[in-house]
């Protein structure tokens, strides 16, 4: 098998496990879980997992005294992105959240252009419209039903942070250090978040059932660990757009178990909804200047590609 057939491999199996969050999230909300407590024990159980991967590629865990403030401020905005998505799936159907929470790099475009002067072009502008039909067709559903208003803005809200936070990793003062390591601090300082939200573990729901420890486990084993492994290992062998582009896969997969496993309804208008959400944003990232911006890391929650030219240190 040579490099670049293992490079589309590890990138539609990172994608893919990406899907799974649902997979794993909405059996803890059926035995009473919130999504705090949820996401309080996957940020946990996945701080050591990243540890132990920072150790064994010989990294230390300093940092810069002006590096902190930086990590903070991004660790709570992907914590909120994951508050919001995972809150939104108690209003709507977890496969269209996630698909709506894809436009992410359409934001992305959206805030460099009015934060930083970036031109936008014809081809962003279409794929801007492209997505809000898109996002049109997703909430008119099927027999004139409207998705819920709180979840669609939730999912929205999710992308947002997630858009910010795409930027924010990408100014200068991060540019030395370790993305592997980037991720650690964000997962570390995003998890004080959902400390105080669960009252610093008096409002923290513990699981009963040792199944749903399973669950929990795999979140942070799953979407996280292995996502994020066969990320880094994709972006070296076929680089950072075409791994980008494999993340079409992430809402398909949620999608999928979401109608297979849970019973989720998928209409033909749902389909063609999804669809060109999808087909939006592969053309912006196929074809937009906002590329070098979505090249930090493919999504931690969701997660985006590594910059490939940090070359292999970084990853």
């Amino acid at each position: 098998m040579n490099a670049k057939v293992k490079g589309y491999i590890l990138g539609a199996v990172a994608a893919a496990t990406y899907g799974m969050n649902p997979l794993f999230t909405l059996p803890l909300y059926k035995e009473g879980m919130d999504p705090d407590s949820v996401l309080f024990f996957r940020y946990l159980f996945a701080i050591p997992i990243l540890g132990i991967m920072l150790k064994a590629r010989g990294r230390n865990f300093r940092l810069k005294r002006k590096e902190i403030f930086s990590l903070v401020i991004l660790g709570w905005l992907v914590a909120i992105s994951s508050l919001t998505l995972f809150q939104s799936y108690n209003f709507m159907e977890a496969g269209i959240a996630s698909t709506i929470l894809f436009v992410y790099p359409i934001l992305v475009a959206l805030i460099m252009a009015v934060a930083f002067k970036e031109k936008i072009t014809l081809q962003t502008v279409f794929c801007i419209l492209l997505a809000l039909s898109g996002i049109g067709l997703l909430y008119k559903g099927g027999e004139g039903a409207t998705l819920n208003l709180i979840g669609v803005g939730l999912v929205m809200a999710s992308a947002l942070s997630y858009a910010v936070y795409i930027v924010g990793v990408n100014r200068p003062i991060l540019k030395d250090v370790a993305t592997l390591k980037v991720t650690f601090y964000v997962l570390l300082f995003g998890l004080s978040l959902f400390l105080i939200r669960v009252d610093f573990g008096q409002s923290l729901h513990v699981v009963d059932k040792w199944y749903l420890w399973g669950n929990l486990i795999a979140l942070a084993v799953f979407p996280t660990a292995i996502s994020f492994l066969c990320t880094t290992q994709a972006i070296q062998y076929i680089g950072s757009t075409p791994t980008a582009i494999l993340g079409a896969l992430e809402p398909v997969t949620a999608v999928f178990f979401g109608v297979t496993i849970f019973g989720e309804s998928l209409t033909p208008r749902l389909c063609c909804g999804i669809t060109l959400i999808i087909l939006a944003v592969t053309f912006i990232i196929a074809g937009s200047n906002i590329t070098p911006h979505l090249v930090r890391f493919r999504k931690l929650f969701p997660k985006l590609p590594l910059k490939h030219s940090k070359k292999q240190e970084d990853a």
